[in-house]
């Protein structure tokens, strides 16, 4: 059993950086695959990007790379997701998502793990 604890959303201006955080109990947490999924409103959960149990791929959707920045330390069963440049259609609640020895690319139905949630809200 795997739980994800996320923190680190708010409000913050277009053009600004967020840094979500995600820590994970359990003692195989190096042996998942992670990555965050956001939600908007009245939209689907949606793959943002994704990293190897190893940290050695990482991947993300067309629109967020290079500006999103996952990484992870097995030492501390954390995963980071770093945003920066952010714009209103970012707006969304972010999920820390875990798949045990899954693809870079996490497909959201075969997720074992997800976190509860945090809001992250970029104004124009």
């Amino acid at each position: 059993q795997v739980q994800l604890v996320e923190s680190g959303g708010g409000l913050v201006q277009a053009g600004g950086s967020l840094r979500l955080s995600c820590v994970a109990s359990g003692r195989t947490f190096s042996s998942y695959t992670m990555g965050w999924f956001r939600q908007a409103p009245g939209k689907e959960r949606e793959f943002v990007a994704g990293i190897t149990w190893t940290g050695r791929n990482t991947y993300y959707r067309d629109s967020v790379q290079g500006r999103f920045t996952i990484s992870r330390d097995n030492a501390k069963n954390t995963v980071t997701l770093q945003m920066n440049s952010l714009k209103p259609e970012d707006t969304a609640v972010y999920f820390c998502a875990a798949d045990y020895r899954g693809s870079v690319y996490l497909t959201l139905s075969l997720v074992d793990y997800w976190g509860q949630g945090t809001q992250v809200t970029v104004s124009s």
